[in-house]
């Protein structure tokens, strides 16, 4: 009876121990698969664009012939945008963060609250643009200026950086908290000194997915009214401005198959703008980073 069991037992680890094999490869073709084609696509945009890369091509404006055709007036519109909106997102967010599970009391309002925040992450950016359409743009007209994109862009953002920062303040343990006020600490210095720099690298990484996604937008800024082709730059937040994601769509609609290579150009510059943020905030994230 127990050579049976044992031999059962063997037969289902065996099975098991199969299982396991077949899917890692599973998963592992999977992997593969999305790599292939993130690469295929990139060496595709690089070769259809690069020897567009050139000085002119950054100090120009858009033009109707491919040959004349830069990035500049989007360039400088696109950094004013994320210069706005990052601050504008962060601030909120992780304040929001901290109230809610620091501040608020626990009852059933504050779960509404928080399950609702989660909610709106996967509302379509569409949603965004029209409610900075009625409220900043008509409501507080501010036209399209700097300033409405901006809080446009920090709404649709928002939810994320707090759902990611309200995991990674919750993720501190209470130990520390309780060690802190056990050394005298009032509550403030605890958040600020304690479990802040605790989870910050939680926070970054909320950051550095949200302003991934804002800088590639295009719907909420065509619905707010935000100009394809713009002759100059913007020298305040209230200014009107343009950005590379409505530069790249406009020129993509064009009937001549050489803006096609001048959309790739603009494309690999928003690419190399993203990797740019992203590396600063992964800087940050690794720099900060604390175990507990």
């Amino acid at each position: 009876m127990e050579l049976i069991n044992k031999q059962e037992v063997s037969k289902k680890l065996s099975g098991r121990l199969l299982l396991n094999k077949v899917l890692k490869y599973i998963f592992l073709l999977f992997t593969l698969v999305g790599l292939v084609v993130l690469a295929t696509l990139l060496i595709d945009t690089v070769l259809d664009g690069w020897r567009y890369l050139t000085p002119d091509f950054f100090t120009s404006y858009s033009s109707s012939r491919p040959e004349s055709a830069g990035i500049y007036g989007a360039l400088i519109g696109t950094l004013w945008l994320m210069a706005v909106t990052a601050p504008i997102a962060i601030i909120l967010s992780v304040g929001t963060a901290l109230y809610l599970e620091e501040y608020a009391p626990k009852n059933r309002l504050v779960n509404f609250i928080k399950v609702n925040i989660s909610n709106l992450a996967g509302v379509p950016s569409v949603v965004f643009g029209l409610l900075g359409l009625t409220l900043f743009v008509r409501l507080m007209e501010l036209d399209s200026s700097v300033l409405a994109a901006a809080l446009t862009m920090s709404l649709m953002i928002l939810p994320v950086i707090v759902v990611a920062s309200q995991e990674s303040i919750r993720s501190v343990p209470s130990t520390i908290r309780e060690a802190s006020i056990g050394m005298g600490a009032t509550k403030w210095q605890t958040i600020t000194r304690v479990i802040l720099p605790a989870a910050v690298p939680g926070i970054i990484t909320g950051i550095i997915l949200a302003l991934s996604r804002a800088i590639g937008e295009t719907a909420p800024l065509i619905i707010i009214g935000i100009p394809t082709i713009l002759l100059f730059t913007p020298t305040g937040v209230l200014d009107t401005f343009s950005a590379l994601p409505m530069q790249i769509y406009s020129w993509v609609k064009l009937p001549n198959p050489e803006f096609q290579s001048v959309t790739a150009a603009g494309i690999i510059v928003l690419l190399f703008i993203l990797f740019l943020m992203n590396s600063v905030a992964i800087y940050i994230r690794n720099k900060y980073s604390k175990r507990f």
